[in-house]
């Protein structure tokens, strides 16, 4: 092959790249299967069978999906990804694992606006007291999550199904400014093997909240929380533990809202998602 040919086919490889990840942003997970399989005839692409294997499972072709994966690790057998992918495939694909939530196979996709992250308005938490294992498998990075008051604990919902409920550190907090009429939308971030994690936006701050941050001190996102979907990469697992826990006095203490603008920090490309969790 010449050097002119070579270059032409990595042309083509890059402008098919783009289509399918935008087609995975969108949603369009036929199109972005076929425009895949279409970059893998040009020739070998760790990513694009990890794409490809996020669109399969997506569509609830969870074989084919684990075909697609076990094709990445036969072309880099440390590939995290496809590595994570072929375990919680081999469970669903073998039936073993029950549906978290709908029962056509898809799960609501939280919306964009749930990974920018507003000072004192977004926080991430761990989900406790899970589901089994084999539930969870179930479950990918974007699902959307309803968070349900339940005494004093706040639950976490996936469709009909209660995944856990939010650690009490930051739980507790919530259901108080929730009884007062506060409103937060969620969604996951993290799925792995017993580790569950969510973002979660504040959506409304009821006059009877007037002063009350939601989430105190966390401005940005640690280090190892999702991105939504980046070109070339997959979602990230965070495998270290929880920084330091908040006091009871702040956790408690009514902070005084910043009269300046608000600070966002957007996600870095809204081009990766979900290479990740079928």
């Amino acid at each position: 092959m010449t050097l002119d040919e070579t270059e032409t086919i990595n042309r083509q490889r890059r402008h098919l790249t783009d289509i399918a990840i935008g087609q995975a942003t969108r949603g369009e997970w036929e199109a972005a299967a076929s425009t895949n399989q279409q970059v893998l005839e040009l020739g070998g692409d760790t990513d694009a069978y990890n794409r490809l294997g996020k669109a399969l499972a997506e569509l609830g072709r969870h074989a084919e999906a684990l075909e697609a994966y076990q094709g990445a690790l036969a072309r880099d057998a440390t590939n995290r990804i496809a590595e994570r992918n072929v375990g919680r495939l081999q469970v669903i694909a073998g039936g073993g694992a029950a549906p978290a939530a709908a029962t056509d196979g898809k799960q609501e996709k939280a919306s964009a606006s749930d990974f920018i992250e507003e000072m004192g308005k977004t926080g991430h938490a761990r989900l406790i007291n899970l589901l089994p294992a084999k539930q969870l498998a179930s479950l990918s990075a974007g699902d959307a999550v309803e968070l349900v008051l339940d005494g004093a604990l706040l639950v976490a919902r996936v469709g009909e199904v209660e995944v856990g409920q939010v650690e009490p550190r930051i739980g507790s907090r919530l259901a108080k400014l929730m009884k007062a009429g506060n409103r937060y939308e969620a969604a996951i971030t993290t799925v792995d093997r017993d580790e569950v994690r969510v973002i979660i936006h504040e959506v409304f701050a009821h006059p009877a909240n007037f002063g009350k941050v939601s989430f105190p001190g966390s401005a940005t996102a640690r280090p190892g929380d999702v991105r939504p979907y980046i070109k070339g990469t997959a979602l990230r697992y965070d495998d270290d533990e929880e920084s330091g826990e908040e006091s009871e006095e702040e956790t408690e203490e009514v902070e005084e809202l910043d009269t300046s603008l608000p600070e966002f920090s957007a996600e870095p490309d809204v081009e990766e998602e979900l290479l990740e969790e079928p």
